[in-house]
């Protein structure tokens, strides 16, 4: 869609897109809260120096996030979930977070977080497969 002073496009994934709008988004809700999100991320490699695992994080205030958790198939049985997840734990509450929180569809990871203290706290329906997202929340202990 074009009118004379601008131009409407869609079309695929777009990392430069992506960038510039979580730089105005972090912009406008440090503005709007008075501190901004901080990431953080947790890895593990095996002695080749290959990735097993690793998550993406937010903390935002006393509110932490995890936006990525994936351990490598043939690990997925060695604790590394576990182990990641409660690094992604100290590491908020060393950064002041009372809770933290998580979405997982239910052929994901929902069960694997209630076993880790996670409570779910909405359940959203309707994705393919007749699947549901799933929302967590667990409280913290601060360090």
């Amino acid at each position: 869609m074009t009118d004379t002073t601008h131009t409407l496009t869609t079309g695929g994934p777009d990392s430069g897109l992506d960038e510039r709008l979580g730089k105005e988004l972090d912009a406008f809700n440090k503005e709007a809260s008075g501190c901004a999100p901080e990431e953080f991320t947790v890895r593990v490699d095996d002695a080749e120096g290959n990735l097993v695992g690793g998550l993406s994080g937010w903390t935002w205030g006393d509110r932490a996030g995890i936006a990525l958790l994936w351990v490598r198939e043939d690990s997925r049985r060695d604790g590394w979930g576990g182990r990641l997840l409660a690094a992604a734990e100290a590491q908020a509450a060393a950064r002041g977070c009372r809770s933290i929180m998580v979405s997982s569809f239910t052929f994901q990871a929902p069960a694997f977080y209630a076993r880790h203290g996670y409570e779910e706290t909405a359940r959203i329906p309707g994705f393919p497969g007749g699947h549901e997202d799933v929302y967590l929340l667990k409280p913290l202990t601060a360090s």
